[in-house]
């Protein structure tokens, strides 16, 4: 058995008081790392997934921050350099996708906010983590694309542009720090059942849609997105740098051709 190993190392999970980042930091948490969880809103929510990461033996904190404003990030870094003198590893979860409109009819503030907090908080993020693994060489960074960094997305054109940037900023930046012992990683969840989707699994019809563009024919849950992410923070991933590992059930492999062409 190979077990996940992360005692002693300090973490930071963007949006980890909710969905796939409460889940996320739940499982790093429970494999020894100290988290510190990030939230914009519901302080409670994120009060209760520190107390639950200190009832397993470890340390956590929570900070407030709008990861889309350069001050508040800078804030938020210093306040982990305070309580625990720096960050081993990044998990940028935050993220909106923004209300449906055609690219012709959307509302350009909207469109512009989801750039700002998908793609420009996820840079601002790994400008902060950098500075610090690369002065210490060490560090993994992972960040949060989707499965629309390659499927477009009707009606969401600021979300699918934005994980396509996310997915080239991982490239580039795994580039520019492999050299300082730094891995910079995007993971690409698929149809994942969290309560901001709700509307769609709790529908029998919208949920029966959704299945039919899956070659497993179901959804996912959270914790096969959280579990996949500790892997690739520890040193069982210790080779893999520079790519973006899609958790989507086969959603990129074309299930409509699942039965011919």
């Amino acid at each position: 058995m190979m077990p996940i190993d992360l005692a002693n190392r300090r973490v930071l999970v963007t949006g980890g008081n909710s969905g796939i980042g409460e889940a996320i930091t739940d499982a790093l948490s429970e494999c020894g790392a100290d988290v510190a969880i990030n939230f914009l809103t519901d302080p409670v929510a994120a009060k209760a997934v520190a107390e639950r990461a200190r009832s397993r033996g470890g340390k956590a904190l929570t900070v407030e921050a709008d990861v889309s404003g350069s001050a508040a990030v800078e804030t938020m870094f210093a306040a982990m350099d305070d309580a625990w003198g720096g960050i081993d590893i990044l998990i940028n979860n935050a993220g909106i996708d923004g209300k449906s409109a055609k690219g012709w009819e959307v509302d350009l503030d909207g469109w512009r906010k989801v750039i700002d907090v998908n793609l420009f908080g996820t840079f601002l993020c790994c400008r902060q983590a950098l500075r610090r693994m690369v002065s210490q060489n060490a560090g993994v960074i992972i960040n949060m694309s989707s499965v629309h960094e390659t499927i477009p997305w009707s009606g969401h054109s600021p979300y699918a542009a934005s994980k396509a940037g996310v997915s080239m900023l991982t490239k580039t930046l795994a580039q520019e720090a492999a050299a300082h012992g730094v891995r910079v990683l995007a993971v690409a969840p698929g149809a994942i059942k969290t309560a901001i989707n709700q509307n769609v699994w709790n529908n029998a019809g919208g949920l029966a849609d959704l299945d039919l563009k899956i070659p497993m024919g179901r959804m996912g849950d959270r914790e096969e997105i959280a579990r996949m992410v500790a892997v690739l923070a520890s040193d069982l991933a210790s080779y893999l740098t520079g790519t973006t590992v899609f958790i989507d059930g086969g959603m990129t492999d074309f299930a409509d051709f699942s039965h011919g062409g």
